[in-house]
């Protein structure tokens, strides 16, 4: 992804937590012997209020003030840029950030980091996982982009998490990603999140993504938090059951008229990114030649969190869908790659391209008839948990 601006990494809730980061987040991250609080680094994120705005008359040269819009700034630069006039701070040669991030309609509605997360710290402090404080397990990493008026955040729960087998195997460990701006892109969002202690790749859109416009009324947040953590809960309780049943699924690529490479590009993954997933995907199958779909999910994420040239947002969760649609929808997945072979070899126009496609199309049925019973038991499951989904979200 895009560098952001600033990344802060944070460990515990509060000063009062007892928190430290895992060993497995530790070594893949630039920390130092000090590590900000969840609160303290909410607090230093950069906040909005609006204030009237006025447009200039360009046939007289006078501002004309109209109350159809407000220009959202930040407080802090405002007060910097009256004390330099706008220029550079005393003793320092960084010029100052502009204050303005976003000029909407009068009828957007400012809401601020505090307001938002604030009401997840008091759920935190009052919330225990299994006998230890929530407020001495959370951790997590905040990004911020265009100076602090893009922000998204990973925030994860040391010991809510899916272990697989293996003595070696670091676990799954759970969280939720979350972010908004004051740019009008989008709202503050919140949706179910893990990252894989093995290889450290990112697993986002576990959960419905949740959203609050900036329109309106602000709801209650703390119900809000509430009910997105009981989905996460049952979440951690479901994915062992679902990477289990993927690993026993398996796709023989000497009887597809693909390879793993092509298999990604047929998703739509960009050729830059097909070819990271498909390295993993090799990498890490027991059988070049036959590979889990459990395997083929892990190479989609490791491409999109290591290597994705994009933004946070946008086009990513496009593939984040694809990818985790590999675990946890396989017959959609199988029936996206016929209906995409079928479109590239009718594109191709010669008639013995169209003999060849149509030899391939056979191929993949025949290669994934036996996969139905598995198939169902995945759609079965998923069905389930969205119920559970719902059902808490009520």
């Amino acid at each position: 992804m895009n560098q952001p601006d600033t990344s802060t990494i944070f460990a515990g809730l509060d000063g009062r937590s007892d928190a430290q980061l895992p060993d497995w987040y530790a070594s893949s991250h630039d920390v130092g012997d000090t590590l900000p609080s969840f609160a303290e680094a909410i607090r230093d994120l950069p906040r909005a209020v609006d204030t009237e705005v006025a447009y200039k008359n360009p046939v007289t040269g006078q501002w004309v003030e109209t109350d159809r819009f407000n220009a959202i700034v930040e407080p802090s630069r405002l007060r910097n840029h009256a004390r330099t006039d706008g220029g550079t701070t005393p003793g320092s040669d960084q010029k100052q950030v502009d204050p303005l991030f976003h000029v909407p309609t009068d009828s957007y509605t400012v809401l601020n980091p505090q307001t938002v997360y604030n009401p997840l710290e008091t759920l935190l402090r009052d919330s225990e996982l299994d006998g230890t404080p929530f407020a001495d397990i959370v951790f997590g990493e905040i990004r911020q982009y265009r100076a602090g008026g893009e922000v998204h955040m990973d925030i994860m729960f040391d010991g809510l998490e899916a272990t697989l087998p293996g003595d070696d195997r670091e676990p799954i460990t759970m969280g939720v990603t979350s972010g908004y701006d004051f740019f009008g892109g989008h709202a503050v969002y919140v949706e179910g999140f893990a990252q894989d202690g093995k290889c450290s790749n990112s697993m986002r859109s576990l959960t419905d993504k949740q959203i609050v416009k900036h329109v309106g009324d602000v709801r209650d947040f703390e119900d809000w938090w509430e009910q997105i953590l009981t989905q996460l809960e049952l979440v951690a309780d479901d994915l062992v059951r679902f990477i289990e049943d993927a690993q026993e699924i398996d796709l023989e690529f000497t009887d597809l008229p693909f390879t793993v490479e092509e298999f990604y590009t047929l998703l739509e993954f960009p050729e830059y990114l097909a070819e990271r997933a498909a390295d993993d995907a090799l990498a890490n199958a027991d059988d070049p030649f036959v590979i889990d779909l459990w395997t083929l999910h892990s190479g989609a994420t490791y491409a999109l969190t290591h290597f994705f040239r994009g933004r946070e947002g946008g086009s990513l969760d496009s593939y984040v869908r694809t990818a985790n649609d590999i675990l946890f929808n396989p017959h959609g997945t199988i029936e996206q790659v016929e209906r995409a072979y079928e479109a590239q070899q009718s594109a191709s126009g010669s008639d013995q391209q169209a003999l060849e496609g149509e030899c391939g199309l056979a191929r993949i049925e025949q290669a994934t008839a036996g996969l139905q019973a598995d198939v169902e038991q995945f759609e079965s499951r998923e069905e389930a948990l969205r119920d559970r989904f719902q059902t808490a979200m009520e």
